[in-house]
């Protein structure tokens, strides 16, 4: 599997940051299998921090260490994949001993939808009427070192 991660920076040696901000999948280290999604979450971070630099690193995930950490998949934008989004956006940890977790991003689009849902203006089952149509983009979160250890890197490339 090949993964990419979009900062201000270059990243050859991923790691996990002490302080984030509270994100769909809590702390941890965040890539996606969209090499145009990093490069949106590269320019971004970039904006926001107002840096005139980013960068796409692109990293191999090693097959066999990979299958044994624990893994967490949303295949789609359902009842738990908002559940999980909504504890750890309020800074939850709901699934502490998961190695990774993979599944749906929540974009700008998906946004109004989940702040609407957190200020009770949507139940879940109306929250998920309205995700599921947009087509999400994916992302793969790193939750501990472990799982860290299965990332090579290929390529950084400047954007």
């Amino acid at each position: 599997m090949i993964l990419y991660h979009g900062s201000n920076v270059a990243v050859p040696e991923p790691r996990l940051l002490r302080i984030q901000r509270e994100l769909d999948f809590g702390k941890g280290f965040y890539t996606t299998t969209d090499r145009g999604q990093a490069e949106k979450w590269a320019r971004r971070t970039a904006l926001r921090l107002r840096q005139d630099r980013s960068f796409v690193t692109v990293y191999e995930v090693d097959a066999e260490e990979f299958a044994a950490l624990t893994v967490l998949r949303f295949e789609k934008p359902d009842e738990a994949w908002l559940r999980y989004v909504t504890a750890c956006r309020k800074g939850e940890d709901p699934a502490r001993q998961t190695d990774v977790v993979i599944g749906p991003v929540a974009n700008d689009q998906t946004m109004p939808v989940l702040d609407l849902y957190l200020a009770g203006m949507y139940d879940e089952r109306e929250a998920i009427r309205r995700l599921l149509p947009q087509k999400l983009k994916d992302q793969v979160t790193f939750k501990t070192e472990k799982a860290l250890g299965a990332l090579r890197t290929k390529e950084v490339t400047a954007l």
